[in-house]
């Protein structure tokens, strides 16, 4: 079982002002704990900026690095990503998400055709790029990214030649059934970001009624199994069509004052074993 961690889970984020940022020798070595075998980066200055000296790292951990969550803005410009680091760091995804330009999560703007032509030649090119260092780009449909709701996910899925990250959680809070995405397009995925969402929480940030960050605040990511995605159907989906790709056990945390429900590590070790109990059944 492939299954990895993300410092998100543990409140670590690139989002100013997100909260209480743990130190990643406790994170590092709470994934370890708990059987967790890699780990995606992180925000910067979690890891080394080097890659080689991030990958030693992660060996005293005995963690392997699966890649990193990339905010990248696409619809503008040319952007590039420093792939070096990931090659040296021995990670294999590059985990993209179509950023505004603005700091967090919680508003965003719309994009026009010029804006969508641009985005998709982006994300072609960058799919060639990391193809040609040996590397996996995938698309992750985001918050308060550009790219959230069900027709933006399709039109991607149709406009470009990048993989999908199947983010369990953001999926649903953008209107798209994971389960539904995975049974229909499971060809496309070349990884996931697991994680349960508290459905009626969603809807709020779904309908403007709540910012994404007093969502996450007031617990709308939840343990897996503790929420509302049908993990047997999304797993079952992926099962049936040979996905051998990383499950990242990433659950949006925000650490501030007295935290309210599990600690990071045990929220993450209830999710671990829900996903091995799941995967386990379709070895039996």
């Amino acid at each position: 079982m492939r299954i990895a961690g993300a410092p998100i889970s543990w409140g670590v984020s690139e989002v100013p002002g997100w909260g209480r940022q743990l130190p990643a020798d406790q994170v590092l070595r709470e994934m370890r704990e708990i059987g967790l075998t890699a780990t995606e980066f992180g925000p910067d200055g979690f890891l080394p900026a080097d890659g080689a000296a991030a990958r030693a790292i992660l060996h005293k951990e005995q963690l392997a690095a699966v890649g990193g969550f990339v905010p990248v803005v696409l619809h503008r410009g040319q952007p590039t990503v420093d792939l070096d680091r990931f090659v040296a760091a021995g990670a294999d995804t590059v985990v993209l998400a179509a950023a505004t330009g603005l700091d967090g999560y919680d508003t965003r703007p719309q994009l026009d055709e010029s804006g969508w032509a641009r985005t998709l030649a982006n994300l072609n090119a960058l799919h060639e790029s990391a193809h040609a260092r040996g590397l996996t780009a995938v698309l992750h449909p985001h918050a308060g990214t550009m790219i959230e709701r069900p027709d933006e996910v399709l039109r991607v899925l149709s406009g470009s030649r990048i993989a999908l990250c199947l983010d369990t959680g953001h999926l649903l809070i953008g209107g798209t059934d994971p389960a539904d995405l995975a049974e229909r397009f499971a060809g496309r995925i070349a990884h996931v970001h697991a994680k349960d969402v508290d459905a009626a929480l969603a809807r709020e940030v779904r309908e403007g009624q709540r910012p994404f960050t007093d969502a996450v605040r007031a617990g709308m990511f939840r343990p897996i199994g503790d929420g509302d995605v049908d993990f047997a159907r999304v797993a079952a989906a992926l099962h049936r069509h040979g996905y051998d790709g990383w499950w990242v056990l990433e659950q949006d945390t925000i650490l501030n004052g007295e935290h309210a429900g599990p600690s990071p590590a045990e929220a993450v070790r209830r999710s671990a074993d829900c996903l091995r109990a799941i995967l386990r059944s379709f070895a039996q």
